[in-house]
């Protein structure tokens, strides 16, 4: 048994995932490698073919770099618990009028949980992934994400469901690199093409990032059900036929096939009525928000009031903002008004580059 312990570390097949396994694998860690097969890209009736950790190539050169290093691989069949639990709500999320984020769900509630009970069945005290974060043990003995050294591809934003007993054994060796440094490891390791493998950033199960076309292959009749509903300003004046409310986002601007004369932005979307509020780019602007299913993760309690950067979504360089926990939810009152809250998208608090917590955006307003 090795001094530093026994690690399950989740491979993808993709050089951020390897370069982790063969980095722990020379530090004397026992590693463990295992790659999770989540969705069959036939089902999604996709025209592309699978990509990211859906690809049987990808399986293959996980496995390949498992034989070379000569430590074990598997692979998990996930498959049924990823499509009941993240494709499911994915799909309930828009019916419901709000913009899921399934990444996160996927991340936080099915690939750790599959992880870390895989973990204890073959006795690993650690896992691993080739997540761009950091993980500590605060001082108030509570396990820590922050922000990784390389700003361009940190993820601490997608990790905010993780529970304490899930931190505590995961190990993010890349949180101190930037990604050129693990492009150059790859190189070092004897691994030129992965180097060089292009990365993919859309929905697993939407390879096409047609998520409209997706939804109409899920579910029987949705056009017929939702198409024709109105268009109609802030005042409730009809402006004119939409194909249907889950098609549409806040924020959108662009394939409203609408013309007003003017730019023309979705600011709400109402699936009982079905219809689809259009409004000037100001209309997007809000100051307040309500957060619920939350998680707290450098304290389990905040001092109210508590000033906190609040990210509304992936990309979103962060917003000065007051927090309140109020029951189950976090009211965010943002210094500044920050555009285009969304409605079922993640909002994430940051204290410098530690996350205080996270969760879903309820509803968002002008005070």
């Amino acid at each position: 048994m090795s001094k530093k312990g026994k690690v399950l570390v989740a491979m993808s097949g993709g050089i951020d995932s390897t370069v982790v396994a063969l980095m722990l694998h020379h530090e004397g860690y026992d590693v463990v490698g295992i790659t999770m097969k989540t969705w069959d890209y036939a089902q999604s009736g996709g025209s592309k073919k699978e990509t990211g950790c859906c690809n049987v190539d990808s399986f293959n050169d996980a496995r390949m770099a498992a034989v070379q290093h000569g430590f074990p691989h598997f692979i998990l069949d996930i498959r049924e618990e990823f499509g009941d639990f993240v494709v499911n709500d994915f799909v309930e999320e828009y019916l419901a009028g709000r913009t899921p984020n399934p990444c996160v769900l996927c991340n936080t509630h099915i690939k750790w949980r599959a992880l870390l009970k895989r973990a204890d069945a073959l006795g690993c005290e650690f896992i691993a992934t080739g997540h761009y974060a950091k993980i500590r043990q605060h001082d108030n003995g509570r396990y820590v994400i922050s922000k990784a050294v390389d700003h361009t591809k940190d993820q601490s934003y997608v990790l905010w469901g993780l529970q304490q007993d899930l931190l505590s054994r995961t190990i993010l060796p890349l949180g101190g690199y930037h990604k050129t440094e693990i492009r150059q490891m790859a190189i070092d390791y004897g691994y030129p093409e992965l180097a060089k493998k292009s990365e993919s950033y859309e929905i697993c199960f939407v390879p096409d990032n047609d998520y409209r076309g997706f939804l109409k292959r899920r579910v029987d009749g949705l056009e017929d059900k939702v198409n024709g509903g109105n268009f109609i300003d802030k005042d409730g004046k009809i402006l004119g036929k939409h194909k249907g409310y889950p098609f549409y986002t806040i924020g959108q601007r662009k394939g409203l096939d609408i013309a007003l004369g003017k730019p023309a932005f979705v600011t709400k979307i109402d699936p009982v009525d079905n219809t689809v509020t259009l409004g000037d780019e100001t209309d997007l602007d809000k100051n307040e928000m309500i957060v619920g299913k939350l998680n707290m993760i450098k304290y389990d309690m905040i001092t109210p009031g508590m000033e906190a950067t609040t990210k509304i979504r992936y990309k979103d360089g962060g917003a000065l903002s007051n927090i309140y926990q109020e029951g189950p939810n976090m009211r965010v009152s943002f210094y500044h008004n920050v555009k285009g809250i969304a409605p079922g998208q993640s909002a994430v608090f940051y204290e410098g580059d530690d996350v205080i917590g996270g969760g879903i955006i309820q509803s968002g307003a002008i005070l």
